[in-house]
């Protein structure tokens, strides 16, 4: 029992030692904005290699997700008569909580996985142990950049993603299965507001970048 509890205790304080130095390796990331004669630079490199070329994936996986939302969503809202909300039912749910989840999820399996493999192999290659013989800091020269960048991207990728989901869901709704558009786009400008909607979906996108 003792060594059983001795076991336990070294788990539990390896995972809190492993928290520990996760989040302060995170306050010291956002504590190292990066200068702006230097790190401009290769800020907008890493916004380049991580949002532009994230694109693609998102505006992609945005068309098709908006488009089986709305041929969903038709068939509930038509059982009640109120396909006329179609807009509505599209607008928020990509804007509240689909359109920053997916996007994290999309990000995090594109940009998220090549940026670990290019730091680990910065760090076996031991170019991190180079940068810091010469007295440069690797955190504002490496981490900095792609963290910022990552921090700038996730909110724009995830109201593209929403934007072109809503597109998606107005091509299957309205032109195809005939719902009026004037009252697709009336339903929908009457019900998303900017601060509740728009602005919380972007900040929960801040959260998972």
């Amino acid at each position: 029992m003792h060594e059983f509890l001795q076991r336990r205790g070294e788990l539990w304080l390896e995972m809190l030692r492993r928290l520990g130095a996760s989040l302060i390796f995170l306050g010291q990331a956002l504590l190292q904005r990066p200068r702006f004669s230097t790190g401009f630079p290769l800020l907008m490199r890493q916004l380049y290699a991580i949002g532009f070329m994230s694109l693609s994936i998102i505006v992609v996986s945005g068309l098709f997700i908006g488009m089986v939302l709305g041929l969903q969503g038709y068939n509930i809202l038509v059982t009640y008569g109120s396909e006329q909300a179609l807009g509505t039912m599209v607008s928020l749910t990509l804007l509240r909580e689909l359109g920053p989840v997916v996007t994290g999820l999309l990000f995090a399996g594109r940009a998220g996985s090549a940026l670990t493999a290019e730091i680990g192999l910065m760090k076996a290659t031991e170019q991190l142990s180079s940068m810091e013989m010469i007295g440069v800091d690797p955190l504002r020269q490496v981490v900095a950049p792609r963290f910022w960048a990552g921090f700038i991207s996730m909110p724009l990728l995830a109201l593209i993603f929403s934007a072109v989901g809503i597109l998606g869901g107005k091509m299957v709704g309205v032109d195809w299965l005939g719902v009026d558009e004037g009252s697709f786009w009336n339903h929908m400008q009457s019900s998303v507001e900017f601060r509740h909607d728009i602005l919380n979906g972007a900040l929960k996108s801040l959260v998972f970048g």
